[in-house]
């Protein structure tokens, strides 16, 4: 049974349409697959130490496995490190391998992932630069700060200290208004007996004194009266 053209041409067209999307499909494959040109390497410093980066900017994040190697005269010299596995990413993932290196020296870092998919080497090999890293200056331990010296104060400053024996006391009120105990007075002291009153010319033996006065007085009135009427009864005879 022959098919009809309608039908044959339907058939046509789904192949051509089969067939592009095959090759959209192959092309977008070949696209995300992990390749060598997604790798890049650098010899830098970190910390006054030379040091190899490997980057990987592989978006399909392929695990690869990293090999570095010095060269000498277009042989392996020896291996730097041990092989470092990495898995890519669009803004890149590292690896680093510590060496020491030297300058303008050559370094072939061989990249393998996907099984078969990459196995190769980062071309061109690796160069470093010209200039050797700067070892990292060690810093000097802090010298302990020493205290600083006490200032005096300014009443402390201002005062001069009195030398032993040249301050002269200044006399107390008790001392310039009243003489010390135990001094010995030049003024005659009363007689024994003698109260305070007797040197001025009073006494307790006042009204005794008074009273034999008046006695006195009146006996030697007494004498004077007898005297005169003797003496009148004389005269009148």
């Amino acid at each position: 049974m022959s098919l009809s053209r309608r039908t044959a041409r339907s058939v046509r067209v789904l192949g051509v349409a089969a067939s592009a999307a095959a090759l959209a499909l192959g092309a977008a494959g070949n696209a995300l697959a992990c390749n060598i040109s997604e790798f890049s390497a650098e010899a830098t410093c970190a910390g006054g130490k030379g040091v190899i980066v490997v980057t990987d900017k592989d978006a399909s994040g392929t695990p690869a496995v990293v090999s570095v190697f010095l060269e000498n005269n277009g042989a392996d010299a020896k291996r730097i490190g041990t092989p470092q596995e990495v898995k890519g990413s669009a803004e890149g993932n590292t690896v680093t391998f510590a060496e020491d290196w030297q300058p303008d020296a050559v370094y072939r870092i061989h990249v393998k992932a996907g099984g078969k998919l990459v196995d190769e080497d980062i071309s061109p090999n690796l160069t470093t630069p010209s200039t050797a890293c700067t070892p990292a200056t060690p810093s000097a331990p802090a010298t302990p700060s020493k205290p600083a010296p006490p200032t005096p104060s300014a009443s402390a400053s201002s005062a001069t200290p009195s030398k032993p024996g040249t301050a002269t006391p200044a006399p107390s009120e008790s001392q310039s208004s009243t003489a010390p105990a135990g001094t010995v007075s030049n003024a005659p002291s009363p007689a024994v007996g003698d109260s305070n009153l007797a040197e001025t010319g009073a006494s307790s033996n006042t009204g005794l004194i008074a009273g034999i006065a008046a006695a006195l007085v009146v006996v030697g009135g007494g004498a004077v009266f007898l005297g005169l009427r003797r003496r009148g009864a004389n005269g009148g005879r």
